[in-house]
């Protein structure tokens, strides 16, 4: 892997349990890898005595000043800090590319072959890096792009039918950040945060997001994996963590129930009200 690139690993609580360590060693991952942690975490000190320097570490504190967190909770427990502070993380350990990863994926596969043909057994990717080398190609190449982001097993759910795996790129990014020193994005909100800064900064032009739904990742079941963040959306559920994404982009978030056996509520986006659309040339009315 390019030595300019880095993986960070953002985690919190769980030092004995970082799949996505081991995922990256089996999906053929050759480059850098670091584990972001915060100063308020109380189990920093078994991080650092498993993973040594791979371990960085930033201030909740500093880091809370930047950003819109969206509410007067004084709760910390979130993700968001983590990933505003990686651009700064980023410059001091050196690179010029990095990838936010949570700390619980469980497996990075393939969606389609190189015919283009949906493979519904998603077979694993194994060579990592040019996963990663492709993105940083594609960020190269669309000077806008602020991440790109692999898809989620969620969103093919009904497999080839879904409309959001007819293309290759949606105009969406969560959970698996390609980012680029120089263009920074600045996280919202205390929950829902990926779905907040897609949303909301869209909508003005600050954020370009894509998904790239050739090839998804999959994490483990929501709330099963004791520490991060967990804790906090078994406290208040998902409608709170929802609303947050409303209270950003109000004209563009609503909340529906969502499920087949147990229903839970569950943002919903409207794009035409989100992102930018560029009208073709022959709709040009003349002077």
């Amino acid at each position: 892997m390019r030595d300019d690139f880095a993986a960070f690993i953002l985690t919190h609580g769980r030092p004995d349990r970082v799949f996505t360590l081991d995922l990256l060693e089996r999906t053929g991952y050759t480059g850098r890898v670091y584990l972001v942690i915060d100063d308020e975490d109380a189990t920093g000190l078994d991080y650092r005595r498993r993973y040594g320097n791979q371990v960085l570490t930033f201030s909740k504190e500093e880091i809370s000043k930047t950003f819109d967190e969206g509410d007067n909770f004084n709760d910390r427990r979130s993700i968001t800090y983590a990933r505003n502070a990686c651009w700064q993380l980023a410059r001091q350990v050196g690179v010029e590319w990095f990838v936010q990863l949570d700390d619980d994926y469980t497996r990075w596969s393939h969606s389609y072959d190189s015919a283009g043909e949906y493979l519904p057994a998603c077979p694993q990717i194994r060579n990592l890096d040019t996963l990663f080398e492709a993105m940083v190609r594609f960020m190269k190449d669309v000077p806008y792009c602020t991440t790109v982001a692999s898809a989620q097993y969620g969103d093919f759910i009904a497999g080839v039918g879904n409309f959001k795996a007819q293309g290759p790129l949606t105009r969406k990014a969560m959970n698996t950040f390609v980012c680029h020193v120089d263009r920074p994005m600045t996280f919202v909100g205390r929950m829902n945060e990926d779905v907040n800064t897609y949303t909301a900064k869209s909508r003005t032009g600050e954020v370009v997001a894509f998904t790239f739904s050739r090839v998804r990742v999959q994490q483990m079941p929501t709330q099963s994996n004791a520490g991060g963040i967990t804790e906090l959306y078994q406290e208040v559920g998902t409608y709170t963590k929802s609303f947050y994404t409303v209270m950003m982009a109000p004209s563009a978030a609503t909340v529906r129930t969502m499920g087949v056996s147990e229903r839970r509520l569950h943002h919903r986006i409207d794009w035409n009200a989100t992102a930018p659309l560029i009208l073709h040339e022959r709709h040009r009315k003349s002077a």
